[in-house]
This record gives structure tokens, C-alpha cells and sequence, in this order.
């Protein structure tokens, strides 16, 4: 499965780049935000909070800290949240330079993603929003089917 760009420019990204911005707004880098960045870092797709806890080393923080950290990770612009339809929020790293945007491609029987990079709604969203009078319009689109390996 092909890795798009976003996802590899947070392979790349360097958590010293996240934690000077964790700085820079007078937030503490505390080890489970830590942790929890670099969890992300090395994760291609969005995550629940259940998920980034079980991938947390053992005793290093609970499920309340991580839910607290999710939060202001995404009241900081540092992470993006999903939502795939199954009722669990799902965040995803964002990248320096990187407005997150993009699509997923969600399996209804294995939960399997595929992030989709293209974005042919911008027209649509400058038409919506010009007819409507509204500023700084924007969308959130994720694609449901049933991958190939589900197909057999």
C-alpha cells in the first residue's frame, strides 16, 4: 500500500520540532506527551486514544492523561481528529507546514484505512461559501467500502 505524502513528511518530521513548538506556547513536555507524539510519529494512520494507550510503554501514564493530552494537542493545531463513523475519535499527527487535510478510505469490515491526498472539493467549498456569504469554509470528507483482502 503506496504512502502518501503526509504521512511520510511525519516520518521525517523531528519530535525536537514538536516540542519547541510545545514550548513556544507555554505548555509542559511532559513524558506522556512525549510519548504520545512519537506514538503518532511512527503510526501511518489515525489512532484512538485506546490505540495510543496500548501502544504506550506499561505505567507510563493512563487512559484519563492521554484523553487530556489529545485534547490540547488538538486545541494546539498539532494533531488532527477523524471521525471514521464508529463512534471513536481518531487522531493523526500534523505535520510542520501541514494543514492535515486530506481523506481517508475506510474498510467497513477490517476498520483498514487508506489515506487519499487528492482533494477535489476545493471548487465546491469557494462556490458554497460564496453563495452563503461565509468565510474560512472548509470540509471533512471520509469515503466508506470494503477493501480487496475483505472482498474474498
Amino acid at each position: 500500500m503506496k504512502v502518501p505524502a503526509h504521512a511520510r513528511a511525519h516520518k521525517r518530521q523531528e519530535l525536537s520540532v514538536l516540542t519547541r513548538h510545545l514550548r513556544g506556547q507555554s505548555r509542559k513536555i511532559t513524558g506522556p506527551r512525549q510519548a504520545i507524539l512519537e506514538i503518532l510519529r511512527r503510526h501511518p494512520h489515525p489512532m484512538t486514544n485506546r490505540e495510543i494507550f496500548a501502544a504506550m510503554p506499561k505505567g507510563r501514564c493512563d487512559l484519563a492523561t492521554i484523553y487530556r493530552a489529545m485534547h490540547l494537542l488538538e486545541e494546539m493545531g498539532m494533531v488532527k481528529r477523524f471521525d471514521f463513523g464508529d463512534g471513536a475519535a481518531r487522531f493523526e499527527l500534523v505535520g510542520e507546514g501541514d494543514d492535515g487535510h486530506h481523506h481517508h478510505l475506510i474498510c467497513t469490515r477490517c476498520a483498514g484505512v487508506v489515506e487519499i491526498d487528492e482533494c477535489f472539493l476545493r471548487e465546491i467549498e469557494s462556490r458554497i461559501a460564496a453563495r452563503n456569504r461565509f468565510k474560512a469554509v472548509t470540509h471533512k470528507l471520509e469515503f466508506f467500502g470494503i477493501c480487496p483482502a475483505c472482498q474474498r
